[in-house]
């Protein structure tokens, strides 16, 4: 889905374009038993439960591409008589008021999803007429393109609220607040099928997790059979180690700087794109080969490569060898922190021109240029004692 898509389903998640019609939900101690089941009329509701609810899946929307919120296409196998898209289907065409399909569906949830938490599992169902849009991306609310028929899950915590004190008037005194189980934002959830070209894509469904490095990936393949992507973390990870293993000892300053950059040089050359720019082995070749690696050293490229994914896909049994990774997820894209065991070195990735190694006094040094003021501990100082000067 484009950010454009995802904005579109967001927009009617509010009283104003309430596409909702059904809502079940199933409370679930920390022994995973299952407390409370209810299903009922979304409009039925409170004005004010409405409101709790449209945040809660509002979330599943909410996050950064390929850290929070997960394109994941179905293997062809889910997608057959007994699979998990077909089972998700099903879901979704009854509307949810099969209560045997939901029921099945919280027993999957349960099993799968690893905590010691209470859980509360909500799904709703919700159909979205869609508007026509004309040439120059205008809403036209007087023209249908067809009907969006999906469903939302969210799986939310439910945690013991902090002591406090309140106010009792029965006993016009402060004292301490009864402390209450509150249902917390949604650590997980989905969204099927996807809304891409603005119309169901069953072949898809949208991921999303709080966390990027707690994927749930007993509850991906339970509960949707889907092939989730490497963490936002393991694709940091498996980019620096086809850096370490292609540049060998050899790896300097300078190389990893300009790589950087060049990373940032293609986010930026793909900017205009409606997905987030995705790295391969191609992909990476390119940036190496922009950065003025050694052709000599480029020589090694394909095969090291190769030896990187082999030995991630034998740590990992999930691991998908042919995985991409999403550019923003490298590490020095945002920010670039160079260390040394007794010193941190925070850099503005838009200007690693300021800093240079330097033989000085027989001692490798790392030189930064100061061309503007410098603050110490919110100190404004100057770097050459007046004295020197």
């Amino acid at each position: 889905m484009t950010d454009n898509e995802i904005k579109e389903i967001k927009k009617q998640l509010s009283p104003d374009n309430c596409i909702i019609d059904r809502i079940c939900g199933c409370y679930v101690n920390n022994e995973k038993e299952k407390q409370a089941i209810s299903k009922e009329a979304f409009l039925s509701l409170s004005d004010e439960e409405q409101h709790k609810y449209f945040e809660i899946f509002k979330k599943i929307l909410t996050g950064t591409r390929g850290r929070n919120i997960i394109d994941m296409e179905f293997p062809l196998a889910e997608e057959a008589a007994g699979g998990k898209q077909a089972d998700l289907l099903a879901l979704r065409e009854s509307h949810l008021e099969d209560d045997a399909l939901v029921e099945a569906f919280y027993d999957k949830v349960i099993a799968s999803y690893d905590t010691v938490e209470k859980l509360y599992i909500i799904l709703i169902h919700a159909i979205y007429d869609v508007p026509g849009m004309t040439t120059d991306m205008i809403i036209n609310e007087d023209a249908s393109e067809g009907v969006y028929d999906h469903i939302f899950c969210a799986v939310c915590p439910v945690k013991l609220e902090k002591g406090t004190l309140s106010y009792d008037p029965g006993e016009n005194r402060i004292s301490e607040k009864v402390r209450d189980w509150i249902v917390s934002d949604p650590a997980h959830g989905f969204l099927f099928p996807e809304f891409n070209d603005r119309a169901a894509d069953i072949h898809s469904v949208l991921y999303y997790t709080k966390k990027s490095e707690e994927m749930q990936e007993g509850f991906i393949d339970s509960v949707l059979g889907a092939e989730p992507p490497m963490t936002a973390g393991a694709q940091a990870d498996f980019f620096n180690t086809v850096v370490r293993e292609t540049l060998g000892d050899e790896i300097s300053l300078g190389d990893v700087m300009s790589i950087n950059d060049n990373v940032r040089i293609m986010i930026r050359d793909h900017s205009d794109d409606p997905d987030p720019y995705l790295m391969d082995k191609k992909e990476i070749r390119k940036v190496f080969e922009r950065s003025g690696i050694d052709n000599e050293v480029m020589e090694d490229f394909d095969w090291k490569y190769d030896e990187v994914v082999k030995e991630n896909a034998e740590d990992d049994e999930e691991a998908n060898p042919e995985s991409y990774i999403q550019a923003t997820n490298i590490q020095g894209i945002k920010k670039i922190d160079i260390r040394t065991p007794d010193i941190v070195i925070k850099v503005n990735p838009e200007r690693t021109d300021l800093i240079e190694t330097r033989f000085i006094d027989g001692k490798e040094c790392l030189v930064i240029t100061v061309d503007d003021r410098v603050e110490i501990n919110g100190m404004e100082v100057h770097t050459i004692h007046r004295r020197d000067r």
